[in-house]
């Protein structure tokens, strides 16, 4: 896909079709084999970095909205062996596209840079003029094909995003994983969302249930009327949605039953966003026993005094904390005398149990920081606080 890219966007084929060594990695831009002038004055090779923000599909959005460029080696130095200062904005090795970067380069014209062939030429251009002062025979441009084995993306296009905000490194950590989601309503299908824009490398949908007019209106996006007409299974609904996206997203429109469960087996990880007691006790006993690591996340809201008052539990477990699962998550099946037959779900919270559950899954694979390492969230509506409890020391 990488070269695919290149070819398909008119300034990246610039750059390759004028003889620079250029590749797509990790959703970064890369110039390899840029000479320069070490502090020395020797000539050595460098590679030049930069983001693709800009890229709206196919094609650059001009002007580009990063100026700044990044750079693999030493800092470059003039012919005398003094550092180019007015190009040099920060030095710290940090992992981008693939590679260690050293330094960041700020150089930006004033009518900015229009494409990303404009921009790395400049730099390129800047860097190398040295390194040619002293030997003519030197050029950034070797002509040369860079075979980058194909990443295996799960995306159909880039995420830039991480590269932007340079945390390539840590989103790997989420990389490879099998994640199922148990139930897409409106807490399962905002999950869904969430999780869909990270590497994962398989999504497993299960949910029996038919899309409806009260689906619409309590998951993310807006389906057109005629889908609601159509009776489509829910997972396979979401999953033709989502697949725009990441490629690896498996609809099964049936629900976990004791004949079906051990398909969960093979999961890394799973979302638990349903409500029937007895399913759901099979369910996380089977996790438990293939010491499977699960969230499961609870919405209960009621009427009170002309307005809705409630709370969002979401619970979890890994192997390292098991204990606390029978006194925070109830099994029983809900009668007609519970006030949560009601089922009043609203997408704001539906969203929240989603986001606090996909938070914690993420904290659990190391993506965000966890020193307290609860297992037990509960959020209060009526006065909004932030309960955490259970934690594994």
């Amino acid at each position: 896909m990488p070269q695919e890219q290149i070819n398909r966007n008119p300034d990246l084929k610039r750059l390759m079709d004028e003889g620079y060594a250029v590749a797509i990695v990790e959703d970064c831009l890369l110039l390899y084999e840029i000479p320069y002038v070490d502090s020395s004055c020797q000539i050595q090779y460098g590679t030049l970095v930069s983001d693709l923000t800009s890229i709206a599909g196919d094609n650059t959005n001009s002007p580009i909205s990063q100026h700044v460029a990044y750079w693999a080696g030493e800092l470059p130095c003039y012919k005398d062996g003094s550092p180019i200062k007015g190009i040099h904005s920060g030095s710290q090795d940090t992992q981008m596209g693939g590679i260690i970067i050293n330094h960041s380069f700020s150089n930006k014209p004033a009518e900015g840079y229009k494409d990303y062939s404009h921009k790395m030429s400049n730099y390129a251009n800047i860097i190398s003029a040295e390194a040619r002062a002293l030997n003519k025979s030197v050029t950034e441009k070797p002509f040369k094909d860079i075979n980058i084995p194909d990443s295996g993306s799960v995306f159909n296009y880039p995420d830039t995003n991480i590269s932007r905000g340079k945390i390539n490194a840590i989103t790997k950590k989420l990389e490879g994983q099998k994640v199922a989601i148990v139930g897409l309503g409106g807490t399962g299908s905002y999950i869904l969302d969430l999780i869909a824009k990270t590497p994962i490398q398989e999504i497993h949908l299960f949910d029996e249930d038919v899309l409806l007019n009260h689906n619409a209106f309590r998951s993310p996006g807006a389906p057109p009327a005629e889908k609601l007409t159509e009776v489509n299974k829910k997972t396979d609904y979401f999953q033709s949605i989502y697949a725009n996206m990441h490629k690896n997203i498996h609809s099964h429109s049936y629900n976990i039953t004791a004949e079906k469960i051990d398909e969960l087996s093979g999961m890394s990880f799973v979302f638990i966003a349903m409500d029937k007691g007895t399913a759901k006790r099979q369910i996380i006993n089977h996790l438990i026993a293939k010491q499977i690591s699960f969230v499961d996340a609870g919405i209960g809201l009621l009427t009170a005094n002309d307005s809705i008052l409630g709370h969002v539990r979401v619970t979890s477990s890994t192997a390292d904390k098991r204990d606390h699962i029978n006194k925070r998550i109830s099994f029983a099946e809900k009668t007609a005398a519970d006030d949560y037959v009601t089922n009043i779900q609203i997408a704001d919270i539906n969203a929240l149990s989603a986001t606090l559950s996909v938070m914690k899954w993420k904290k659990i694979s190391g993506f965000y920081q966890d020193r307290s390492k609860e297992f037990n969230t509960i959020y209060s509506m009526n006065d909004g606080k932030l309960f955490n409890e259970d934690y594994n020391s």
